[in-house]
């Protein structure tokens, strides 16, 4: 697998849309916690309760859709979750122009986004499952990976470029603009797609909630996986506010300082999503898995080491590129492994459930460590979250992923 095979006009636009709206998020890298620190004046534990809140109630939110998506159509579900994240993010600039722009505002529309993301992650995948074969499954998922982080590269810099020139709201618009584009070209695939058949009662029960991780959690080594997910990106992302105060407080770096230092790390993300294919190839998804998964939690420690002026940033660069380089390699594995062991009936509640578990601990995790933070300082803070990480591997799964027939595993845990 090389990942250079075509795979359909249908996935160039499904692609070309993700393409669109990763930029936009690239560029929009920081800018909430950007304008609750300098338009805002918010302080450590404000900017971690914008973070974690958005998160935490987008996830609440979100647990029902995973049951009323599983059995609609996923393109016009996509396609309305962009539309949704469009309107959000446009009323950010809007209140701001008429000077009516709060820290509660920025609350309401962190959820509305959080929310809609979790929606539309889950249809996506759902999606592309029935759009491409499934021994082109990781090339695709390598794809998206790879234009995650290059848009990582490029998007936080101008981002931070553009706050500096132009205000912070100019890459809110930019990335809701793509959102608008995005739908766009959702529509372009064209083609019919099947409304998916549902077994059993027509109506949403109460008990379908749940599917998702009652699928997980019964299954050998997805349960141990989504743990070692949760926790991981938990961790991770919780120090990201607390490092925006760091650098843009404190240690005085600019705007497009604070974007350099984490988006020209990313190009080690791409090299990673591209060999993903090769290094599964060669030495199958455990060993792959299991070793990156164990290799990017040696390096957030450092971060709490990090000094003003260029030592500081070529600190944070150095441990950014480590990171983000086993988690571009171990993030389309851990995807395509999901797909090819879950069900396509069972999929977005599956997906879902994995989203909202990552974004409710991510959001509590974030809202921990503001509370650290404001006891013990940033810095200390980011090194408990890093001491942490070193002991995550151990959730990793111990023996080898042998292939499931997803058709069985469903029959055993229904």
């Amino acid at each position: 697998m090389t990942g250079r095979r075509a795979l359909g006009r249908q996935f160039g636009w499904l692609w070309a849309a993700f393409v669109v709206s990763s930029y936009g998020t690239g560029l929009r890298f920081g800018a909430f916690p950007m304008i609750a620190v300098l338009v805002l004046h918010s302080g450590p534990t404000q900017v971690a309760a914008l973070a974690a809140a958005g998160r935490a109630v987008g996830a609440l939110v979100a647990v029902p859709l995973g049951p009323w998506v599983e059995f609609r159509r996923k393109r016009p579900v996509m396609v309305a979750m962009d539309l949704i994240r469009c309107a959000a993010l446009l009323s950010v600039p809007a209140a701001f122009a008429l000077g009516r722009l709060s820290f509660a505002q920025l609350l309401v529309v962190s959820v509305a986004v959080a929310t809609a993301d979790i929606a539309f992650r889950a249809a996506s995948g759902a999606y592309l499952k029935g759009l491409v074969p499934p021994e082109d499954l990781l090339v695709a998922n390598g794809r998206f990976e790879s234009t995650t982080w290059t848009a990582t590269v490029v998007g936080p810099p101008l981002g931070g470029a553009a706050m500096g020139m132009f205000g912070p709201m100019t890459t809110v618009v930019a990335d809701a603009v793509s959102y608008l584009l995005s739908a766009l070209g959702l529509r372009a695939i064209g083609g019919t797609e099947p409304r998916p058949a549902r077994a059993g009662a027509a109506r949403l029960r109460a008990g379908e909630l749940l599917e998702g991780w009652r699928y997980v959690l019964a299954h050998a080594t997805l349960r141990p996986l989504f743990f070692n997910a949760i926790v991981v990106n938990g961790l991770i992302m919780a120090t990201e506010p607390l490092l925006a105060v760091l650098l843009l407080g404190p240690l005085g770096f600019a705007p497009w300082q604070y974007g350099l230092a984490f988006a020209a790390p990313c190009v080690g993300a791409l090299i990673g999503s591209r060999l993903a294919p090769r290094l599964v190839a060669r030495f199958g998804q455990h060993k792959v898995m299991f070793s990156a998964g164990v290799l990017r939690a040696c390096w957030p420690v450092g971060l709490a080491f990090v000094r003003p002026g260029v030592p500081g940033l070529v600190l944070i660069m150095v441990v950014q590129f480590g990171l983000v380089t086993c988690c571009g390699l171990f993030n389309p594995v851990l995807a395509t492994y999901r797909l090819d062991h879950t069900p396509s009936d069972r999929v977005v509640r599956t997906l879902t459930a994995w989203s909202v578990s990552s974004s409710a601990a991510i959001a509590a995790m974030t809202a921990v460590w503001g509370l650290l933070a404001a006891l013990t300082g940033p810095r200390t803070a980011i090194a408990v979250a890093g001491v942490l990480l070193l002991a995550t591997p151990l959730l990793l799964p111990r023996r080898e992923i042998a292939p499931l027939d997803t058709r069985e595993q469903a029959a055993s845990v229904t």
